[in-house]
């Protein structure tokens, strides 16, 4: 069938712009973002400090919180981290968790094993490095070996949960981080590092005393 020049060169704009639209439609978008996320990582303005929205292309989704299925002996409200999957558990009723991403001790040495207790609480911490950290890292932390005051610079951000054992400060933290992009990482001295938004929402549900268990590191990249 013969199609007059006319009726082609008339139609002709629709027939590429069909094309057009097909490879767009074809074309990967790109991974797509949760709006629930987007809001749970927001900016937060009312903090003494501002808190800058975590860029979420900069975490695997995986480590972003998540209520999930969670199968354990421990008691609703207890946190249990696990060093080797990278992810921390606020234990619930029902067989469920809160889990947060986490960012973990460098060297499996460094990472605190065992139960513990969160006895004591701080918004803002200063932070000081251990003589330990010093001892490894002169350059690094001599400059700032009599502490840092709160506030966005600071290494522990907004919140801090101080592992105890007994009486006695283990020096361990559950704390925020101001490199969200390590979580899911080893990258620590040995403290449990959460995204800001994700430490100001466990802060805010765990009282003091509440029991802290550090699972054994199996080894290896983190896991599912």
């Amino acid at each position: 069938m013969m199609i007059d020049r006319r009726f082609f060169v008339a139609t002709a704009p629709f027939v590429l712009a069909g094309c057009v639209t097909q490879r767009q439609e074809l074309a990967d978008p790109g991974p797509r973002i949760d709006p629930s996320y987007l809001q749970m990582y927001a900016a937060i303005d009312t903090e003494p400090y501002p808190i800058p929205a975590i860029d979420l292309s900069e975490v695997d989704p995986r480590f972003l919180r998540q209520e999930v299925a969670y199968r354990t002996s421990e008691q609703p409200g207890t946190v249990v981290v696990d060093p080797t999957a990278r992810f921390a558990y606020l234990v619930m009723e029902g067989g469920r968790a809160l889990r947060y991403g986490v960012g973990v001790g460098k060297e499996e040495g460094f990472n605190l094993t065992g139960v513990a207790t969160i006895s004591r609480k701080a918004e803002w911490p200063r932070w000081t490095p251990t003589q330990d950290m010093i001892r490894r890292e002169p350059e690094r932390y001599g400059p700032v070996a009599a502490g840092l005051a709160g506030g966005p610079s600071n290494p522990l951000g907004p919140r801090a949960l101080y592992l105890y054992r007994g009486n006695r400060d283990t020096y361990y933290r559950l704390h925020g981080t101001t490199e969200p992009w390590t979580i899911g990482t080893q990258v620590s001295s040995g403290c449990i590092r959460f995204m800001n938004q994700d430490i100001i929402d466990l802060y805010a549900r765990v009282p003091s005393g509440t029991k802290a268990v550090v699972l054994p590191s199996r080894g290896g990249a983190a896991t599912a």
